[in-house]
């Protein structure tokens, strides 16, 4: 059953507290808008909307520019995503090797659509429109790393292997004697 981003993350710390010194830091510097949201979502995960006027204020910017610069970028997510991100490419030259065939293989795998995360957290499903591995296409990002000719079983190798965590097994604590 699909979900929305925003409940993927319960348990997701957002406290800001820590951004006014991050924009002290950095205003002096050029150009310190991206690095500081690339810092704010290395460490929550997304771009939460209380940091928008917290960014402008200290920049001095308008709203209206920080939101602009979240909204073109498409690694900046303003609301939580899964455990993993999985970027399925849709331009034209992925298109043309077989994108379509595996959007619609990756979706009914998934039981999500694109802009949706998976009940269990695990992963968000988006549509990227270049991962500049055109000549291999069609090409997924999953977290960090692009693949590229992605056939549906390599799909479900990649997949499969970012679903599986190991197993930590703590030994059990001894009760003292009473």
């Amino acid at each position: 059953m699909p979900t929305s981003p925003q409940s993927s993350s319960a348990q997701t710390d957002t406290s800001l507290a820590w951004l006014p010194a991050e924009i002290e830091a950095a205003k002096t510097k050029p150009g310190p808008l991206l690095p500081l949201l690339h810092r704010i979502r290395d460490r929550l995960g997304f771009i939460p909307s209380d940091a928008v006027p917290m960014l402008a204020q200290g920049l001095q910017i308008s709203r209206a520019e920080v939101q602009g610069v979240i909204s073109f970028y498409h690694d900046f997510n303003t609301e939580p995503t899964g455990r993993n991100r999985l970027q399925v490419c849709r331009a034209e030259a992925c298109q043309a090797r077989g994108g379509r065939a595996l959007e619609a293989y990756v979706q009914q795998r998934l039981g999500i659509r694109f802009h949706q995360t998976t009940a269990d957290g695990e992963v968000t499903l988006e549509p990227v429109y270049c991962l500049g591995n055109c000549a291999t296409g069609p090409a997924v990002r999953l977290n960090d790393a692009v693949y590229g000719r992605v056939t549906n079983q390599r799909l479900d190798a990649l997949l499969d292997q970012a679903l599986t965590q190991p197993l930590t097994i703590q030994p059990l604590q001894q009760e003292p004697d009473a």
